[in-house]
């Protein structure tokens, strides 16, 4: 499950980010009661969280905060520890997405805000998943994994 905070009652088709997150949820094998919180910020919160956080002050359009260190494949029996007893639930972590980052980039790119948003998301839970893009052969990686997942979602390039 994901849950959103649209904090600045952005307009975020919610239905669209639900459908990003089952189907990473399918093709990493998560159980159902995995779950991440995604918050939807202006321009001046990301900011001051990214300053706090990594020590960048600007703004930017996504950030992910790992509650697990994961390990592909996901195993449910590798975080025991990790389940809230009260819920049953294992949380991946958090994402903050900047819907204005969002837009200003659907327009710089030239597509939807709807692509551009799936696209944040998705980069932030493939974050969560323990992906990463520092190094050249690992981005690689990463953003094959983000084209699978939007291509089966019909989520393309305008």
């Amino acid at each position: 499950m994901i849950e959103i905070f649209d904090d600045i009652e952005s307009g975020l088709d919610c239905e669209l980010i639900k459908k990003v997150f089952e189907q990473v949820r399918k093709d990493f094998s998560l159980p159902q009661n995995v779950y991440v919180e995604l918050t939807v910020a202006d321009g001046e919160t990301i900011r001051e969280v990214n300053k706090e956080y990594r020590n960048v002050d600007r703004v930017t359009d996504v950030l992910s905060f790992p509650a697990l260190e994961v390990k592909l494949p996901f195993d449910i029996k590798d975080y025991p520890d990790d389940i809230d007893m009260s819920t049953g639930e294992l949380m991946l972590g958090e994402i903050m997405l900047c819907y204005d980052k969002a837009v200003e980039q659907s327009k710089e790119y030239g597509h939807s805000i709807e692509r551009e948003s799936a696209y944040l998301v998705l980069h932030g839970l493939l974050h969560l998943m323990g992906f990463d893009h520092i190094e050249d052969d690992d981005k690689a990686i990463m953003r094959e994994e983000e084209e699978k997942i939007l291509n089966k979602l019909g989520i393309t390039r305008d």
